[in-house]
């Protein structure tokens, strides 16, 4: 009588798993959205490079270095060049300070032909770029013009760059 229980139990649900697994199922679904954001900030960086103009023997000397930018994709700005650190210089004649005293006078431009000065007065003598994600190298032409007559020695200067953007 037990082997008959017992084999009753195991066909009961053997049974029933057979039910449930030809039965079809119903499911259901339900969709929503999920919202994703960035914010991507305009930011520009801005090196500049050194003019090496040698050695100065009263004949024009010209000479060229570059500013180096970097902005974000998009972004529009403006370089601008200050009149450097020279007494009495202006940004349309910069004066580079003699070791042993004394100025030599030059200038800096945005054209190989030397005839648009590079100031720091937006949208009259600064330089416009937009930027493209990547490095962007401007030339800076320099010049120091002919008949000087400086003192010997070596004549330096450092000239702000502005990055406006």
């Amino acid at each position: 009588m037990f082997a008959s229980n017992k084999n009753r139990v195991i066909c009961a649900t053997l049974a029933a798993a057979m039910l449930a697994s030809s039965a079809p199922v119903l499911a259901s679904t339900a969709t929503g959205s999920l919202v994703v954001t960035a914010t991507v900030l305009a930011s520009c960086t801005v090196v500049g490079s050194t003019i090496a103009f040698g050695n100065y023997t009263s004949s024009q000397v010209d000479q060229t270095g570059n500013v180096a930018v970097l902005c974000t994709n998009g972004t529009s700005y403006t370089i601008g060049l200050d009149a450097g650190a020279g007494t009495g210089a202006t940004t349309s004649v910069r004066k580079l300070s003699g070791s042993l005293g004394g100025n030599l006078n030059y200038a800096l431009y945005r054209d190989s032909g030397r005839t648009n000065n590079w100031g720091s007065t937006i949208g009259t003598d600064t330089q416009a770029g937009t930027g493209n994600g990547l490095v962007q190298n401007l030339t800076v032409y320099g010049r120091i013009a002919s008949g000087q007559t400086p003192l010997a020695g070596v004549y330096t200067d450092t000239v702000t760059v502005t990055l406006t953007y």
